[in-house]
């Protein structure tokens, strides 16, 4: 029998290859980003809300609590919304070589949110992240709005992620996915009804396969590994999770070309970019961790 770390551990890898399968799912589901992300956000509030239900989960927070969280949510929706745009706009491969950049978003957004110093390195691997980026789209420069909305989205996603990270410490993570989703909901809800179609016939009006497509989104890469993720966290140290999510774009990446051989089919020039900024973030986490245990051992 595995051990209870060794069952984790692949836990945490399927967990990961979720994360990078969701890329699939935005190119498979033929409907906008904005009406898939309330789609996406609306399904797994109510699946969570039925876990909360089942778990007699208690949801009461102060108002103070709420708002911060109502903020973290559309956040997340913003960073759902320009992803998926991402790869409307250009393909897997180009969105999840932006979403790399993630890493070092954080590296500057965790000195202002905690008040630390810039380590002195983040700021040479951020360099050397848009060298990577720049190597991309000067040989992608067809795709050039979707590695605007590629790098948007990992901006939002690092700002939430170091929020989340706050919110943790007094908070489940079933009670911030909660409110998160329904503060993401209301915001996109409240985007259509002043700025688009609002809720039309058409609006609803989705084909069976999307609706399949979104509810694997909605259930499994959403709710479930949303909170399966902090579950894995209380066996596997948080360096652990960091680093193996660095993988999500490798996973990702090598699904589209098996996938959609034609369509993410690239240049040498995007792989060697792609590489360089894989392996920075990669690096970077390594160096934290080394950091983390010379503090510890002092």
């Amino acid at each position: 029998m595995p051990s209870a770390k060794l069952k984790n551990q692949l836990h945490l890898h399927f967990l990961v290859f979720i994360a990078g399968f969701t890329a699939i799912l935005g190119e498979l589901i033929t409907i906008k980003a904005v009406a898939l992300v309330w789609y996406r956000m609306a399904i797994a509030t109510i699946i969570i809300f039925a876990y909360v239900k089942i778990s007699r989960v208690k949801l009461k927070i102060n108002l103070k609590a709420l708002l911060k969280l109502s903020v973290a949510g559309v956040i997340i929706a913003l960073h759902w919304i320009t992803f998926f745009g991402a790869i409307d706009a250009s393909n897997i491969s180009i969105t999840l070589a932006m979403f790399s950049t993630g890493a070092f978003f954080a590296s500057f957004i965790e000195p202002i949110i905690y008040k630390r110093n810039i380590v002195w390195y983040e700021i040479l691997f951020g360099i050397i992240v848009i060298v990577g980026v720049c190597v991309i789209t000067q040989s992608q420069i067809k795709y050039l709005t979707g590695i605007l909305l590629g790098i948007s989205s990992a901006f939002l996603s690092s700002l939430f992620a170091v929020l989340n990270g706050s919110y943790l410490k007094r908070h489940t993570a079933t009670v911030i996915s909660f409110y998160e989703f329904v503060s993401g909901v209301l915001f996109i809800s409240l985007y259509m009804l002043c700025f688009g179609d609002g809720f039309s016939v058409d609006f609803f009006s989705i084909s069976k396969i999307d609706f399949f497509y979104l509810f694997i989104l909605a259930s499994i890469c959403t709710a479930y590994a949303f909170i399966a993720s902090v579950y894995v966290m209380k066996v596997i140290s948080p360096y652990t999770v960091v680093l193996t999510y660095n993988l999500e774009p490798v996973y990702g990446i090598v699904m589209a070309i098996i996938l959609f051989p034609e369509k993410e089919k690239m240049t040498a020039s995007f792989y060697y970019g792609a590489i360089i900024i894989i392996a920075i973030v990669v690096l970077n986490a390594i160096l934290k961790h080394s950091r983390k245990l010379k503090r510890a051992s002092t």
